[in-house]
């Protein structure tokens, strides 16, 4: 699988794309991750990428010429179309059913966000979607990027290791996963559930299913309600 990102700071992305998972999954070829500067896309002696925003305001808002230009450019290589994503604060909010999905795509090119906001046009006439990773506003999208590529590629089949690691986990059940415990069986007079010691594959199936149910309930009621009604 093949992604694409478009910021202003490509140096951003070089040290999480040099290590763990998504290292991984490269040099497996599994996946692969480009990063274009998006002021190679931009025109005039200062290569401007960003304007103040109409009917005023602080902060300065992107410009659409570059990133239409650098969509357009994209969209070109290669014989697959990406689905292209804004990272934005106003997208639809990234959840594990979104990760499958982007999971089956061929291409994503995702688009970083910066100062206060896109050109509005952008979103509308430009993209396939937008995303968010939260409720909450970041300096850029390039984190929120990086989130999705992660998200995504440990889905492909062949990044992860054990791939049974990724089907039972949180969100994909709709609810958290359950409590893991690892040895020693006792640690500063902190045990593990008898449950797990007990070598019943049935009993601690029921005990996993019951904590994470009970973990869903507490740390996470809206999630708990909607697979529960």
């Amino acid at each position: 699988m093949r992604f694409d990102v478009v910021t202003i700071f490509p140096e951003f992305f070089s040290g999480p794309l040099s290590c763990g998972l998504l290292k991984r999954a490269m040099a497996a070829g599994v996946a692969s991750v480009f990063i274009h500067n998006l002021r190679d896309y931009a025109e005039g002696a200062h290569l401007q990428v960003d304007d103040t925003p109409y009917g005023g305001g602080p902060g300065m808002v992107m410009k659409p010429e570059p990133i239409w230009r650098a969509i357009e450019s994209l969209s070109a290589v290669g014989e697959e179309k990406p689905l292209v994503i804004l990272l934005s604060p106003q997208g639809s909010r990234l959840d594990q059913a979104t990760a499958f999905r982007y999971a089956t795509a061929r291409r994503l090119l995702l688009i970083s966000g910066r100062y206060e906001g896109v050109d509005h046009r952008v979103a509308e006439h430009m993209v396939d979607e937008e995303l968010s990773i939260g409720d909450y506003v970041l300096a850029g999208g390039e984190i929120a990027a990086l989130v999705v590529i992660e998200a995504v590629t440990r889905l492909i089949p062949g990044a992860v290791g054990n791939p049974d690691s990724v089907k039972a986990e949180s969100f994909v059940e709709g609810i958290l996963d359950y409590p893991q415990y690892t040895r020693p069986p006792e640690f500063r007079r902190w045990g593990v559930p008898e449950e797990l010691l007990s070598g019943n594959h049935a009993r601690v199936d029921r005990w996993r299913h019951e904590q994470a149910e009970k973990r869903t309930r507490i740390n996470r009621p809206d999630l708990f309600h909607h697979v529960h009604g």
